[in-house]
């Protein structure tokens, strides 16, 4: 042999070691990178307990419907905009002349148990909700639903409904008929089939006592696996502590601390104003129950002291029509409250009641009342703020005697329902969305559960006269008429009185995977909290036909596997030598 035979030789022996060494290295690697590709999204929340996150037991504030959402699909949805694009209705259309919605299923979705999706479970679903309704969805406009084929399902009006994609389509959760038929209470029914959905997560755990949720990605979805296979949920005191932590990847912030958090690499997202804090009303005790008592409440609060002290000047003055200022549905002319305290005691003394030592007196029995406050915010926050404090000295400041009681945010919330309160500070959001939430946070909509913030209100027959059209009207230039005026109506009437928007922040972690976003009008039905489930089951392009899916693919085959380029040079190596050793010298 020659001096480069034997070169090459100890050449490619050495290389078959380094090779052996490469491959024995790659075994004990395969788990870690198998590991490393468990993806989780770990979500911050410092109230923890929203409820089992099945459509019956979920807590009936925004939050409690957004853990639910994620295992139980709506026909439609919406994504950043307003718009509704498909879920599980894949196209729809409405006939007027049979008042009859048709929907067309995707042809692929199955529920979590691997059943599948069809017509039935949808109508069923109707049925279901109209024997036991449920408190998201109004369903008296439905006459029925019919399976027409196995994917295609009809529903029947019974008479016009203007809100029905957005308040049913786009909120209503479907139920799986194989399940369900059998559930002859649903607020008692915690088994595993409570939590059986066709949504791009699948139910794992939900700890009450610790205010933790845990969800795994549904592989076989029908717009695709998640990017995400793990959705978790985490109670902690201080959101914005666990995002900076590592704990979290996507949490409510404090406003000021938007720019340093950006500095450090996170994307901060502001909200829009769909979100209000307001003074709930006992309008069935007196002097509460007259209008122009409520009217004097609106002259003696100052908006822009809750701005400026509480919100630290990270909000804006609320209107008085409840729905948000920033809504394509806000009425221009909406009356308004400026700051005026000596106006409020011109109305009070109006009543019959006369000032003595600041105090506002009848019949020797100075007009005092009990406040409620808790720390109730935006997205399921506890948030401290001084709310109470500031509207006890600005009512004081028109001669009311006022006591403050602080409570945790369900049992002010149980208070109001059951009418055992004068005065209550609370909040909610949904006043972005379809205009129906002013019928809903001010009448008690028939056949559903008391709501914390509705007031309960019927006692204005123009009011009422215009919700019937505001809910009924399907002329969409009638009806705008109609959501304006009842606003002014609502303004003069006063059944709740708003406070303010607040701006509310939150931060991510980009390098976690998910982009995310506020929706515009809110989560379904107008819920003001930037945990849209779209997010994770989509790529960060947007096409103009919807959901764009990202494909991730595995194969056997060798060339995807990292070792190819070595054994490339292995069979280059091997094939030279074995021709330089078959020639004679």
């Amino acid at each position: 042999m020659t001096k480069i035979e034997n070169t090459l030789i100890i050449s490619f022996i050495i290389f078959s070691c380094m090779l052996l060494s490469f491959i024995m290295f790659s075994c004990m690697l395969t788990p870690v990178m198998g590991a490393a590709a468990e993806n989780e999204i770990r979500i911050a929340d410092n109230a923890g307990d929203w409820g089992h996150p099945s459509p019956y037991l979920a807590y009936g504030r925004g939050p409690g419907y957004l853990r639910m959402h994620f295992i139980f699909d709506t026909l439609v949805w919406k994504d950043e905009t307003s718009d509704l694009i498909p879920l599980l209705a894949e196209d729809w259309q409405y006939i007027p002349e049979e008042e009859v919605y048709i929907f067309n299923l995707v042809n692929n979705a199955t529920w979590h148990d691997g059943e599948p999706v069809t017509a039935n479970d949808v109508a069923f679903t109707i049925d279901y909700m109209k024997e036991h309704p449920y408190g998201w969805v109004m369903l008296d406009s439905v006459d029925r639903a019919e399976a027409v084929d196995e994917h295609t399902v009809k529903i029947y009006m019974s008479g016009p409904y203007a809100p029905f994609m957005e308040d049913i389509g786009g909120t209503m959760p479907i139920l799986p008929e194989h399940i369900w038929k059998d559930v002859g209470n649903p607020m008692d029914y915690v088994g595993p089939g409570a939590f059986i959905g066709s949504g791009p997560f699948k139910y794992v755990d939900f700890s009450k006592e610790h205010g933790t949720y845990k969800y795994e990605a549904f592989d076989e979805y029908y717009l695709g696996k998640p990017n995400i296979d793990q959705l978790i949920y985490v109670k902690t005191a201080d959101t914005q502590m666990a995002l900076q932590l590592g704990e979290a990847d996507l949490a409510s912030i404090k406003p000021e601390m938007a720019e340093t958090l950006t500095e450090e690499g996170f994307v901060v997202i502001e909200g829009p104003h769909y979100w209000n804090k307001k003074l709930m009303i006992n309008h069935n005790k007196e002097p509460l129950d007259s209008v122009v008592f409520r009217q004097a409440l609106a002259y003696a609060i100052d908006q822009d002291e809750f701005v400026d002290k509480s919100l630290r000047g990270y909000g804006k003055p609320a209107s008085h029509g409840l729905i948000s200022s920033e809504s394509q549905w806000a009425s221009p002319n909406v009356p308004e409250y400026p700051y005026d305290p000596d106006k409020a005691k011109e109305m009070i003394e109006s009543l019959g009641y006369e000032l003595n030592n600041g105090v506002f007196t009848k019949d020797g029995e100075p007009l005092k009342f009990v406040v409620l406050v808790s720390m109730i915010g935006t997205g399921g926050q506890s948030m401290p703020d001084r709310d109470g404090e500031i509207l006890k000295n600005q009512l004081e400041n028109v001669g009311l005697q006022i006591d403050l009681i602080s409570l945790e945010t369900k049992i002010v919330d149980q208070k109001v329902i059951n009418w055992d309160f004068d005065l209550a500070i609370s909040g909610h959001g949904g006043i972005g969305g379809d205009p129906k939430i002013l019928y809903e946070k001010v009448t008690q909509v028939p056949g559903t559960k008391a709501s914390p913030n509705t007031a309960r209100y019927n006692k204005s027959e123009e009011l009422n006269n215009l919700f019937d059209d505001l809910m009924h009207e399907m002329d969409p230039v009638k009806r705008l008429e109609a959501v304006f005026e009842a606003q002014n109506v609502y303004a003069r009437e006063l059944p709740a009185i708003s406070l303010y928007y607040p701006t509310w922040y939150y931060a991510y972690n980009p390098d976690a995977g998910v982009e995310w976003f506020y929706t515009i009008g809110g989560v379904s039905k107008g819920i003001p909290i930037p945990q849209n489930k779209i997010a994770m089951i989509r790529s960060n392009a947007q096409g103009e036909g919807g959901i764009e899916q990202t494909a991730m693919q595995t194969t056997d085959n060798a060339q995807d596997t990292p070792m190819m380029p070595f054994l490339g040079v292995f069979a280059i190596l091997a094939a030279f030598c074995i021709k330089r050793s078959g020639r004679k010298p």
